[in-house]
């Protein structure tokens, strides 16, 4: 390893681009919204949607900007929380990485461009829609440059039987979503929230730390991949019904479920998310217990049907995972709320 240079501490950061008094206001309704939905205070389905990446501030934005259009109208039955996902797993270790390591996809990784960037989108997202979004948490150690302004973590496939990722959840206060793992075994994904939901005292940024425990935790199904690396979905009637049963005898606080549309559930096929989120929304309507069970939905969605490669540069169109576009995406979100 070459070591570049020495980057700011999470707070220097926040001191440098801070968050206004109106606007921490604004975050902490939206905390107190979105956390009733996975308490249960609320029946109103969270949304968490967006780009698979995001790679660009303006077609961000403008993508985010009509959701709040869109919000106003379905308010009674449905809180949007936007994705602004700025890190990406990969697979291989090859691909796009996200903002966070490369603030332009066309120009080569520069981080501390990368952490700026990402807080001054997520900044501009709060400041111009009053949405706080929701990011995934690839490194634990970066979640404080964030953590003053997220509506809600998710942990992925891959990372969700990690030890640093379960620890940093449990001193999280906004929902958590763990992720089914890749192999699609639920009793890894169920340990995980129930790390995450217990206190813990571990080592944090060079700091000891205890945390309080997160029982907002919950789970997240997004499909797995069998041993012939095939695509398998976990989101029919059975599997919600098998998942309900699981966290009945668990003893967790807050059982809850957010069904991941694309990923293994879709085998990427992006269009299938609309089939996919109505099949759900057709078992809670048939079994109380998993229409209790079912927080909301995760879904890809952008300005432009499907994806592109870097540097064709079409606005509002993904470079990673194929997205829903805009047409169908407002179209769905009318449907869910119709269905409700």
């Amino acid at each position: 390893m070459i070591f570049e240079r020495k980057l700011p501490i999470p707070k220097e950061v926040k001191e440098q681009y801070p968050l206004s008094a109106e606007l921490e206001k604004v975050v902490t309704k939206r905390a107190e919204e979105i956390s009733d939905i996975f308490t249960g205070k609320s029946d109103r389905l969270a949304l968490i949607i967006g780009p698979c990446s995001a790679d660009n501030e303006d077609s961000v934005i403008d993508y985010i900007s009509r959701l709040r259009t869109v919000q106003e109208k379905v308010s009674d039955k449905i809180l949007i929380i936007p994705r602004i996902y700025t890190n990406k797993p990969r697979t291989t270790g090859d691909g796009y990485k996200g903002m966070l390591h490369q603030p332009n996809p066309n120009e080569k990784p520069d981080m501390y461009k990368g952490i700026v960037a990402i807080r001054e989108l997520h900044m501009r997202a709060l400041n111009e829609t009053g949405f706080s979004c929701a990011d995934e948490m690839l490194y634990p150690e970066n979640y404080r440059y964030l953590s003053d302004i997220l509506g809600y973590v998710a942990i992925g496939a891959r990372s969700v039987e990690n030890q640093q990722h379960r620890l940093v959840s449990s001193g999280i206060s906004v929902p958590v979503g763990m992720k089914n793992p890749t192999s699609g075994d639920i009793s890894v994904m169920m340990n995980s929230i129930t790390a995450a939901q217990h206190k813990h005292t571990f080592i944090y940024r060079g700091w000891e730390v205890h945390s309080e425990g997160n029982p907002l935790s919950h789970a997240i199904l997004r499909g797995y991949v069998n041993k012939h690396g095939q695509s398998m979905p976990n989101y029919h009637y059975e599997d919600l019904v098998h998942l309900a049963e699981i966290y009945a005898n668990s003893g967790l606080e807050n059982p809850g479920v957010i069904v991941d549309t694309n990923h293994a559930n879709s085998g990427k096929k992006y269009l299938e998310q609309i089939r996919i989120t109505k099949e759900v929304l057709h078992s809670c309507r048939h079994d109380s217990s998993v229409k209790k069970l079912v927080k909301g939905f995760m879904i890809e969605s952008y300005i432009e049907d499907g994806a592109q490669k870097i540097g064709e540069c079409i606005y509002g169109k993904s470079i990673t995972d194929p997205c829903l576009g805009w047409e169908k995406t407002e179209k769905l979100i009318y449907d869910i709320a119709d269905l409700l």
